[in-house]
């Protein structure tokens, strides 16, 4: 079943996963702002130190997790990124959407019953 540390390490891979999912706040500000002014520039800039952070961090994640393991949970970002949009851009959550994250969710789901103790190294 799962231990202390297999539930650390499904947390880490979600917070690795929300961060990647914060790319998509500073490319939306990017393209809000004039090409090349300072804004623009200083939210570009944050869309490629986050991309570098989370390269880091998911090097790191995927050596205690299984790579099968570790991708089935990038569904979440598309989660994440949607609700980032509804709550900072006002963009609305349609019944696709819905549709869309309760696929994921039930796929992550029938993965982890199957694999997830399975796939997490000690």
């Amino acid at each position: 079943m799962f231990n202390h540390s297999k539930i650390s390490r499904i947390i880490a891979l979600l917070l690795i996963n929300l961060l990647y999912a914060s790319v998509g706040i500073f490319t939306k500000l990017a393209s809000q702002q004039e090409f090349l002014s300072w804004a623009y520039i200083f939210s570009f800039s944050g869309a490629v130190a986050v991309i570098g952070i989370y390269a880091i961090l998911w090097q790191q994640i995927i050596r205690k997790i299984e790579l099968s393991t570790a991708y089935m949970f990038k569904g979440t970002t598309i989660i994440f990124t949607m609700l980032f949009a509804h709550w900072l851009f006002g963009e609305q959550i349609t019944w696709n959407n819905i549709v869309g994250v309760a696929i994921i969710i039930i796929g992550i789901v029938l993965f982890a019953r199957g694999d997830l103790s399975e796939g997490l190294t000690s």
